[in-house]
């Protein structure tokens, strides 16, 4: 019951912000600030996981390194394209699509060798 309630209650502020006379721009300004929250929370985490195995980092070869970093910058850019990847239609979504998946391969084989005991 108390779940059904706080539905309820979250439906009721979206409804309120949609028929709101320019509830449109104010949603829009408060998904902005939801999604650069979003992206400062990954920022501190990756910072935070940088400061943890700055060891690790610095002990990979520099071709293991590169792919790593070379990965995370190509996911930045795929978010922040995101919108003219979506734009360009299906094309771009399986574009945005594989990208991201590139990008998680180059993570999971770093993962992976530096894992192995070669």
């Amino acid at each position: 019951m108390k779940l059904a309630l706080q539905f309820g209650i979250i439906l009721l502020v979206a409804l309120a912000i949609t028929i709101v006379p320019g509830g449109g721009p104010a949603l829009n300004g408060l998904l902005t600030v939801l999604i650069l929250g979003f992206f400062v929370a990954i920022g501190f985490l990756g910072y935070r996981l940088y400061r943890e195995n700055r060891f690790t980092l610095d002990a990979m070869e520099e071709r293991t390194r590169l792919v790593l970093y070379g990965s995370i910058a190509l996911a930045f850019l795929t978010f922040a394209a995101t919108q003219q990847l979506f734009g360009a239609g299906a094309p771009g979504v399986f574009a945005w699509l594989a990208l991201l998946g590139l990008c998680s391969y180059g993570v999971y084989w770093v993962y992976t060798r530096v894992r192995s005991y070669e």
